[in-house]
């Protein structure tokens, strides 16, 4: 196989494979200006699980009382908690706009027309959640809390009285963190032993008409994890086609888009039961603990850490096992971690997330240059050898049978591997690709600028100097590469390569983009290196 060749054959498997992942995964929508609250009357709020485990869904019901919203703010976070059921309705993440034109608070949790993602948690058994009618009203104190300059913790306490039991929900926030402990105290002070199942849950719109990026693959959906699968995603057509019913010791479950997650981790000892289903065009994925028995008189706590923030994977990894991988980098995840904390540890000396990409592309293609070494020289020695390729393809062009065997022999005579052009390719791809997944997932290239017009590099560049800049490296490139393509069809193609490239990078993150054209420019430098050396040892002759 002729080298230039298969670098055609695996640059278009390239834009294959991102193609394909772009088809294969749900494409997110952009994020939604926060509307103004409207009252907690959704579809989800009337959202209760059966006793016996069973996942069903009760219809909306007219509320008999009114219900209040509580709003909670802390440093990073602020939470709106409907006193009917106790349940995070709407929640604004203040440290992330929407955009660096819309400087609102990125709304991850919310309620508008046509939309809503809420957080529920309740009691089944002998609680208050059991039965399909409208959930019940916790009494709060007061509808604001806020988390004063210097306190550390700030409890929201919801009280309520249901079958003989006390029950209080406490939401437990801590300063500078985005885990909320949420507990339920319970007290039996009725006339017999009472059962109760805590449970966990997200309810979701499936689909909200809103415009989806095409361009870059964005997830929005579920995932979850057990004792033996640490992650595993759960999109919306899957709990379509079938519902999720896993027993599993610990676990968590959540809902994931782009740069955010929202999770569940319940606490305490136990098989929990994670389940999924759709129930009036909502995607619901839930965990329930175990069933609890309470004496007469005996109080228990039941709890779990509720997060909803970045996908910030040193914290998500403290939190709970496998919550880190929602920053999802594919099967290369054990390339990718390494990348990324390599990237961190480089952004911390440089101090802007642009010069680090450039560094750590500097850093990567220094390591694999032996590589590339091996790559360019192969291809220098199949520029050499076209006179006489060209020689036995004229003399057998009408016997393929016999020109394998031939060329077979020119290759082993002239000392020269077909291969040896693509082999390191192959082994450098999966690196690069690794380092893709690093900057279209890593939620600290959100918003982060770079210099002079690139103030954004998660979103495109707004100029598409870039994608220029790349198609020109990719077309010098050609120019400096050793040809040995014959055929007039792939030599167009080869033509028009650049092009292609450049338009298929218009809509991709401006540091994805940098990252290429800083590749291609150092590639130039080192493809001008070996020629030259080449050159010299009288082994490559550039017009030949």
């Amino acid at each position: 196989m002729e080298s230039q060749r298969s670098f055609l054959v695996i640059a278009l498997a390239l834009v294959s494979f991102l193609m394909w992942q772009q088809w294969q995964v749900d494409y997110g929508p952009k994020p939604v200006v926060p509307a103004s609250n409207s009252q907690t009357t959704s579809s989800a709020a009337d959202l209760q699980l059966s006793a016996s485990g069973s996942n069903t869904a009760a219809a909306p019901e007219v509320k008999a009382a009114q219900a209040q919203l509580v709003e909670v703010k802390t440093d990073v976070l602020t939470v709106k908690i409907d006193s009917r059921g106790g349940d995070i309705v709407a929640l604004e993440l203040p440290g992330f706009t929407v955009s660096q034109e819309n400087k609102a608070a990125y709304q991850l949790m919310r309620q508008q027309p046509g939309f809503e993602y809420v957080a529920q948690s309740g009691l089944l058994g002998d609680g208050p959640d059991d039965k399909k009618a409208p959930r019940q009203i916790y009494q709060v104190a007061q509808n604001s809390y806020q988390l004063a300059n210097g306190q550390t913790e700030l409890i929201v306490p919801l009280t309520m009285t249901h079958n003989g039991l006390v029950i209080e929900k406490r939401f437990i926030f801590t300063a500078g963190k985005y885990d909320v402990r949420v507990e339920y105290s319970v007290t039996n002070q009725g006339d017999g032993s009472k059962v109760v199942q805590p449970y966990f849950h997200f309810a979701q719109t499936i689909d909200n008409g809103e415009g989806t990026n095409m361009m870059m693959p964005v997830y929005r959906g579920g995932a979850y994890s057990t004792a033996d699968q640490r992650y595993e995603k759960l999109s919306f057509d899957d709990m379509k086609e079938a519902n999720l019913n896993l027993s599993t010791q610990g676990g968590w479950v959540s809902m994931l888009e782009h740069y955010f997650v929202a999770a569940w981790v319940p606490q305490g000892e136990g098989n929990n039961q994670l389940y999924s289903m759709v129930a009036d065009n909502l995607g619901v994925i839930g965990v329930q603990a175990p069933q609890q028995s309470i004496a007469v008189g005996e109080q228990k706590t039941f709890a779990a850490t509720f997060y909803a923030g970045p996908k910030d994977q040193d914290n998500l990894a403290q939190i709970a096992n496998g919550l880190d991988l929602t920053v999802d980098y594919g099967m290369l995840w054990f390339i990718s971690q390494p990348l990324f904390w390599l990237l961190q540890l480089i952004h911390g000396v440089v101090g802007n997330w642009g010069v680090a990409i450039i560094a750590i592309t500097l850093l990567v293609k220094g390591l694999m240059f032996p590589l590339t070494k091996v790559q360019y020289e192969s291809m220098a020695k199949m520029r050499n050898l076209k006179p006489k390729i060209d020689e036995l393809q004229a003399r057998y062009k009408d016997d393929r049978q016999k020109m394998g065997p031939a060329m077979m022999e020119l290759y082993r005579k002239e000392k020269v591997n077909p291969m040896g052009g693509c082999l390191p390719m192959l082994i450098q791809l999966p690196i690069f690709l690794a380092l893709y997944w690093v900057f279209v997932e890593s939620v600290e290239l959100r918003q982060a600028p770079f210099m002079l017009w690139i103030t954004d590099l998660s979103v495109k560049d707004p100029y598409y100097v870039l994608p220029v800049l790349y198609g020109i490296s990719m077309f010098i490139m050609q120019k400096l590469t050793p040809m040995t393509v014959t055929d007039p069809m792939q030599a167009k193609i080869m033509l028009w390569m650049p092009v292609a490239f450049s338009v298929f990078f218009l809509w991709f993150p401006s540091g994805l983009v940098l990252y290429w054209v800083i590749s291609n420019l150092i590639s130039l430098a080192q493809m001008l290196y070996i020629y030259r050396g080449m050159e010299k040892k009288g082994l490559y002759v550039r017009n030949a």
